[in-house]
């Protein structure tokens, strides 16, 4: 293990088919107003609502409601469940949805107190302590990808600016507990399905594809990226295969609760050009993330070959017998973008709703990290956008 570190994650988890049987333990544990935080109809429509308003009812808790999150959560939508967090006194922020939702609801949960500034200028933009009183969050999974569930990651986009503003808070912001049954995935569209699971491949490249050398958590990293991909193909040919969800749900939490990252540098600037990407476009992530990644890993695979030579032999089974370092990355990138093509996942950003005329835009407007293993630029950025247009 390269650096120091110190390992701290707070977040009890509740995992399976009989899940939700704890939550009126957990709501025992919390004041009498609850806001229930989800999106539009789908929590309704499958008959979770029901169940979770019956348990709150039965609890004695008096419920608030912020229903219609998007998939982007915006800053309104933020700055609206701040709001109702003050005028009811809110004791917990209950989050039912996908990773969306869940970082919604952490953005209400630091904005509602946040007083002598803009919130999102403070927080996403200025990444400035959080200093001021914070409502605790929980969450209910519905839609795996993000990790959201267990970790202080929230991802919020104004709208005014065109900014995606990306901000990981620290452990008194994680959800108190998440309540996972792989159940609640199976009614998830296949798009979505798809976008979730390269979100989490993507997650667990950003922190992969950093520092020389293999540690313990590049070998967590190598175990959950075979998983994701052997799940992904069961799932796809049958969406109600619950070994293969549960697998893909667990895989989702464990690439981003912070353990893969440990004693690694990590890239990440993927997301960021996916992130404001998103805010041009308003397109799944996970998608964005397959589009920008093969181009990316083309760019710099050159500068970290050890490590993409390794994601080809030890991911992807490529050979080594007569080949050069450099033909054996690009074999691994190559069957990366198979994979992808295999699983039907778009690669095009005009499919995913960009214009030419917005990729200068988006590239101006990208934070440059230089965490990874070479530091790009603007031009580059935009060269990226140009290759998977």
């Amino acid at each position: 293990m390269q650096f120091d570190f110190t390992y701290y994650n707070p977040t009890i988890i509740h995992f399976g088919k009989s899940s939700l049987t704890q939550l009126d333990n957990e709501l025992t544990q919390y004041g009498e107003t609850v806001m229930l935080v989800y999106g539009r109809n789908a929590i309704k429509s499958n008959g979770l609502y029901d169940d979770i308003m019956s348990i709150l009812a039965a609890a004695g808790k008096k419920v608030i409601e912020l229903s219609g999150v998007m998939p982007n959560p915006t800053y309104q939508k933020m700055m609206e469940g701040a709001q109702l967090v003050r005028e009811h006194d809110v004791s917990l922020i209950l989050a039912v949805g996908g990773g969306s939702v869940i970082d919604c609801a952490k953005g209400i949960s630091v904005s509602a107190y946040c007083e002598g500034q803009d919130p999102f200028q403070k927080y996403w933009v200025e990444y400035q302590d959080v200093d001021n009183k914070v409502v605790p969050v929980a969450s209910i999974l519905t839609m795996v990808g993000t990790g959201s569930e267990m970790n202080g990651g929230s991802v919020i986009t104004h709208e005014e600016t065109k900014y995606k503003g990306g901000r990981v808070f620290p452990a008194s912001v994680y959800p108190k507990f998440s309540i996972l049954n792989p159940e609640y995935t199976f009614t998830v569209s296949q798009y979505q399905m798809l976008s979730g699971v390269f979100d989490t491949l993507s997650h667990l490249m950003e922190q992969y594809f950093s520092d020389q050398g293999v540690n313990t958590s590049d070998y967590l990293i190598e175990g959950l990226l075979k998983s994701s991909i052997d799940n992904l193909r069961v799932a796809l040919k049958n969406p109600t295969n619950y070994e293969a969800r549960s697998n893909l749900m667990w895989n989702a939490t464990l690439a981003l609760n912070t353990l893969t990252g440990l004693s690694k540098t990590q890239d990440w600037q993927v997301h960021m050009i996916e992130h404001q990407l998103g805010a041009y476009t308003d397109c799944a992530h996970g998608m964005g993330l397959a589009a920008i990644s093969l181009p990316y890993y083309r760019l710099i695979y050159k500068f970290g070959i050890e490590k993409f030579v390794r994601f080809a032999t030890q991911i992807w089974g490529i050979s080594t017998e007569g080949k050069t370092q450099d033909q054996i990355a690009l074999e691994g990138i190559d069957a990366l973008e198979a994979f992808i093509k295999e699983c039907g996942i778009v690669t095009s950003l005009k499919a995913l709703g960009a214009t030419r005329e917005m990729l200068p835009k988006i590239a101006a407007s990208t934070i440059i990290l230089g965490k990874g293993y070479r530091k790009i630029t603007p031009e580059e950025i935009q060269n990226i956008l140009e290759d998977c247009f």
